[in-house]
């Protein structure tokens, strides 16, 4: 009976043999997948006419991730690249007749406009998001930083006034209370963070060796 015989690349034929969409995530990553969840304030019982809280965290996760901070910034007229202050230049300083809004200069940080009491989670909450089940090592979690495209002239000098500012994927690696800033690392062409040597960075970079 030959009818039944199986050919000998019959794994590679079921490799390559596709069904059709799956919701089954297939991309490399280097977050956990626990950190693209929303926090749902809903209990975890079903009530009646209510939906499901499983539900409720995929339908909040999908709208969360249509939102792009740079286009709501722009649909409000804020350019981002401006939002850094600069080292103030009065030689280069626009006439009255360009300037759209005031002549002078961005010179106060964002933090001084911070506010974290809608917050849904802490510093170390967000942090905490990175560890996965059964695992000691502490993954980055997933956010957008407004960086330098020039890392170079970004590390010596933040404010001059050559660096453009854009919005960044980037993970976040930890936190530090006493300074109340985030410690992150931009993400590569594939979105993984990874060391020069091409290792994911995990516990914040720390390695065995300190």
């Amino acid at each position: 009976v030959t009818k039944f015989k199986m050919p000998g690349d019959f794994k590679s034929l079921m490799e390559k043999q596709t069904i059709g969409p799956s919701t089954e995530i297939l991309a490399e990553s280097d977050f956990p997948e626990q950190s693209f969840k929303p926090k749902v304030q809903m209990p975890f019982k079903r009530v009646p006419g209510q939906n499901p809280r499983k539900v409720e965290v995929e339908r909040r996760r999908r709208l969360y991730l249509s939102f792009d901070i740079a286009e709501l910034l722009a649909s409000k007229g804020i350019d981002s690249n401006q939002l850094m202050p600069r080292h103030y230049d009065p030689d280069n300083m626009p006439p009255i007749e360009e300037t759209k809004d005031s002549v002078f200069p961005i010179y106060l940080p964002l933090k001084v406009f911070d506010n974290d009491e809608f917050d849904c989670r802490t510093p170390e909450e967000w942090i905490s998001l990175g560890l996965e089940p059964g695992s000691s090592d502490r993954k980055p979690v997933p956010g957008k930083a407004l960086l330098p495209t020039d890392d170079v002239l970004g590390h010596e000098d933040p404010k001059s006034q050559e660096l453009i500012y854009k919005w960044i994927v980037v993970g976040v690696l930890d936190y530090d209370k006493e300074t109340d800033l985030y410690l992150v690392h931009k993400t590569d062409e594939k979105g993984l963070v990874r060391d020069e040597e091409g290792r994911p960075i995990l516990n914040g970079g720390i390695t065995p060796e300190g």
